[in-house]
């Protein structure tokens, strides 16, 4: 009795309808992505403004807004302008800071489509440390009579040094971390350009006092650190920071010998503090020695350097707004196609149909063809759209962990029992989770005007 029940059931559920399942397989683009927190950066300028001529540029952020120019500029599509200042561009008078610049910088780069990467800098051999700090009483570290006495060097450890420089950045944190425009701040200390490096620098314990205040002041905001100290790089990116140079590209530049960046520091200081994997949890950003203009009157072979910057997995890279060689741009145009992220859809599995006030499985598979994961959140986020209604269903993903390489999603979504029965687009985005609109563009087709991304059909019964 029990076997021809089996047999019975066997029978039904052969003449059973089968639940049809749709594949689906978005083609992949092969377009230069715009897409936040990575690529080209402007320098000084932001998008659509005119670059700095030749191969020269300014150190001296600018202070009011930059007019954009009339016509066309020559320069890769950018979402992230990087700005940087003088302290006595900032703090002309003691305790009277001039945050309208930095509040103008945030709005210019809202206005041009950018974040705002920063540095606060203290000096240079051409920018003097504020004249109040020099008539204060501050202790210098050199003497008119020295070979760089002609600029003013402070004694990093002199507590008013590290009581007035901290003030500012602690004060700038007051104000701006967490600002939804401000991609990244440069860890900046001692040092020519706060860059922690060269003959004045303070014992360990002051240097990472001036760190730590960085930490303090910007818990929300991404940090970076330079890459020139060893014991400050590794201290710095175990809390947390990414990190970021500023000889990208020197191959060996004329009157410099045999020694160069690419050959004798930089690997091998990567290796030496074994920071190989640290872009896996925070961004790497490149700034060229000198531009690419330079590279070209120097010599430098192109690829060697991209090669290497995709080794280091490299979100963002600064060529100072200036010109690219006409020559190299396609090669430029290829590179930007593999720094950072770039998200495509390979593969979508759904049912063909599904009863609203249901579950019904989703599968996804995604690619990211860069050579960095992104490091803020985004909503992955499925959409079921008629001509007339439409349903929104977050999936929970933290696309912070698709790192370069294959990543899959695989889940049950509920379909909303408001929906009346018809057909409906299956549509994906990844989401600003402050604003929840569609973020990222993505290396697939199927793109709508309003960002979504248009990928198959089911009907709902």
């Amino acid at each position: 009795m029990m076997i021809r029940i089996a047999l019975l059931g066997a029978a039904l559920a052969a003449l059973a309808p089968a639940q049809s399942t749709v594949i689906v397989r978005p083609r992949m683009i092969d377009d230069v992505l715009v897409n936040p927190n990575m690529g080209i950066q402007t320098f000084q300028r932001y998008a659509r403004q005119p670059l700095f001529a030749g191969t020269r540029w300014s150190e001296v952020g600018p202070e009011a807004a930059v007019v954009d120019s009339r016509g066309p500029v020559e320069f890769p599509a950018s979402s992230v302008a990087y700005l940087r200042w003088f302290w006595s561009q900032l703090e002309p008078a003691r305790g009277q800071y001039r945050w309208e610049i930095l509040d103008t910088a945030l709005d210019e780069a809202r206005k041009h489509n950018q974040s705002l990467a920063i540095r606060l800098m203290p000096y240079d051999q051409s920018n003097p440390l504020p004249e109040w700090y020099r008539n204060s009483g501050a202790r210098r570290a050199n003497k008119p009579s020295d070979e760089d006495g002609k600029i003013w060097s402070p004694d990093a450890s002199d507590p008013l040094f590290i009581q007035s420089w901290s003030a500012l950045v602690r004060e700038a944190g007051k104000r701006y971390d967490g600002h939804p425009y401000l991609d990244s701040v440069d860890i900046s200390t001692a040092g020519y350009w706060g860059e922690g490096w060269g003959p004045y620098l303070p014992e360990w314990p002051i240097h990472k006092a001036l760190i730590d205040v960085y930490f303090d002041a910007f818990p929300r905001t991404p940090l970076l650190v330079n890459f020139d100290q060893l014991e400050a790089l590794v201290y710095a990116t175990k809390r947390g920071a990414g990190w970021r140079l500023d000889c990208w590209g020197d191959m060996g530049r004329p009157g410099k010998g045999n020694w160069s960046h690419m050959f004798d520091l930089y690997p091998e200081q990567l290796a030496r503090a074994g920071l190989q994997d640290a872009w896996r949890q925070a961004p790497v950003s490149l700034e060229a020695c000198g531009v690419p203009g330079t590279w070209k009157q120097w010599g430098f072979e192109l690829k060697p350097i991209f090669d290497q910057a995709l080794r280091w997995h490299v979100s963002t890279v600064n060529i100072k707004s200036t010109a690219i060689p006409a020559e190299w741009k396609a090669a430029f145009d290829e590179f930007q196609k593999q720094i950072g992220y770039r998200f495509a859809l390979r593969r979508f599995e759904h049912p063909a149909q599904a009863r609203a006030g249901t579950m019904i499985p989703i599968s996804m598979w995604w690619f990211n063809a860069g050579v960095a994961p992104v490091y803020r959140e985004y909503q992955l986020a499925l959409e079921l759209r008629s001509a007339d209604h439409a349903a929104r269903i977050p999936l929970s993903a933290d696309v912070r962990k698709w790192l370069p390489g294959d990543s899959v999603y695989e889940g049950t979504v509920y379909v909303d029992a408001s929906l009346p029965p018809g057909e409906y687009r299956l549509r994906v985005a990844l989401l600003d989770p402050r604003t929840g609109q569609p973020a990222l563009r993505l290396a697939s087709e199927g793109r709508q005007s309003d960002g979504w991304y248009d990928v198959s059909a089911i009907q709902i019964r």
